[in-house]
């Protein structure tokens, strides 16, 4: 657990516990299993066009860290369409900016923690980091009081100048990271972001930089216009749902 000091033995704890079986699963990857169960009513969409049913789906989120998986068609079985979620660490490739600004802040990251990775500045821990990055880069990190990312997203929209150029910096980066996960999916069944952070700033992300970051890449911008990206915004996260389906597919080979 990267982000945590947890460790455990998986066949250890099934025997612990008694279990016939036991399956772990990623949350990002139990979340991507239940992105076709998803009602209207629990999403968002932040431009594109339609999404393409039966083709390939994204799922980014920041939160902690930044979860990415993906769901990938396997064609119909039994009359319904059967899906693989992939269990991958996408978060932690190296994410480029687009701007000098970007780039420098970018530059800060990578002096402080070595590798500038999309999880370094699309997280909570990130929004933290990219506001202290301005600061220095702004030469005002002497007096920079100490806030959590709540609080940063929380003074942004009460027009503090240096968090909301965090928040535009971290809805940028977002942006720049469901497009690359969009194009290595080939995504056109769609880009979900789900993660706690996301939904409590769904209108700012509309009017951020998140958008045309997402499309900003070159030839294939037009391709990437069409794709939706949706805000997972249920009442309560169908990450439990899809790991119900994980379990059923293991278990019963499906």
């Amino acid at each position: 657990m990267t982000n945590h000091r947890w460790a455990f033995s998986i066949d250890a704890l099934q025997r612990l516990l008694g279990l016939e079986s036991l399956v772990v699963v990623n949350d990002f990857t139990a979340l991507a299993m239940a992105l076709p169960l998803l009602q209207p009513s629990e999403m968002r969409q932040v431009g594109g066009g339609a999404a393409i049913a039966g083709a390939a789906m994204g799922l980014i989120g920041p939160g902690t860290g930044l979860g990415v998986s993906g769901l990938i068609p396997l064609g119909r079985k039994d009359g319904a369409e059967a899906w693989i979620a992939l269990q991958g660490e996408g978060g932690h490739a190296t994410l480029a900016g687009r701007t000098a600004r970007e780039k420098a802040v970018l530059a800060e990251l990578e002096q402080q923690y070595g590798h500038a990775a999309a999880e370094r500045a699309v997280s909570g821990q990130g929004l933290v980091d990219i506001r202290k990055a301005v600061a220095t880069l702004d030469a005002s990190h002497q007096c920079l009081p100490v806030l959590t990312g709540a609080e940063i997203t929380r003074r942004a929209h009460c027009g503090d100048v240096p968090c909301a150029e965090a928040l535009n910096l971290f809805c940028a980066f977002l942006g720049t990271a469901a497009g690359n996960l969009a194009l290595t999916l080939g995504a056109r069944g769609g880009v979900y972001i789900g993660g706690g952070i996301a939904p409590q700033i769904g209108d700012w992300l509309e009017q951020s930089p998140f958008r045309q970051r997402f499309e900003s890449k070159g030839r294939f911008s037009a391709y990437l216009s069409s794709i939706p990206v949706f805000l997972i915004n249920a009442g309560q996260s169908p990450a439990l749902l899809g790991a119900a389906r994980v379990f059923d597919s293991q278990r019963y080979g499906l």
